[in-house]
C-alpha cells in the first residue's frame, strides 16, 4: 500500500466528497473563464473583419461617386461601421480584464462594458 491510500483510507465520506466537490469547482471556473476568453476574442476578431468590410464598401462608393446615388446602402454601412467599431473598443476592455475598482472602473463598467454606445 502506497503512503496515499492510507491517508485516504482514514479519511470520512463527507471529507472526500468535499476535496472532490472542490477540485472539480476550481476546474470548471478554469474551464468556463477560458471558454469566455475565447468566445470574446472570436468577436473580436469577427467585428474586425466586419468594420474592415464596411470601411471598404464606404471608400468604394465615395471613390467611384455612386454614394450621392446609394444613399440607404451608405447610411446603412456608415451605422453598421460605428457600432462594429464600438463592439470592438467594448470587447477589447473585457479582454484586457481591468479590475473594476474607483471612480475609472465605475465609469468603464457603466460606458464600454455595458454596450450602452453600441445600442445608441
Amino acid at each position: 500500500m502506497s503512503e496515499e491510500t492510507i491517508t485516504a483510507s482514514h479519511l470520512t465520506g463527507a471529507e472526500t466528497t468535499m476535496e472532490v466537490t472542490q477540485i472539480t469547482s476550481e476546474y470548471s471556473m478554469m474551464s468556463l473563464s477560458s471558454f469566455s476568453f475565447y468566445v470574446e476574442g472570436s468577436v473580436l476578431v469577427i467585428e474586425l473583419v466586419g468594420t474592415a468590410a464596411n470601411a471598404l464598401i464606404l471608400y468604394g462608393l465615395v471613390a467611384s461617386k455612386q454614394h450621392k446615388k446609394q444613399v440607404l446602402i451608405v447610411n446603412q454601412n456608415a451605422l453598421d461601421l460605428f457600432s462594429s467599431s464600438f463592439l470592438i473598443i467594448s470587447y477589447a476592455v473585457r479582454l484586457c480584464n481591468i479590475p473594476l475598482t474607483g471612480s475609472l472602473g465605475y465609469w468603464l463598467c457603466t460606458i464600454l462594458l455595458s454596450d450602452a454606445p453600441t445600442w445608441c
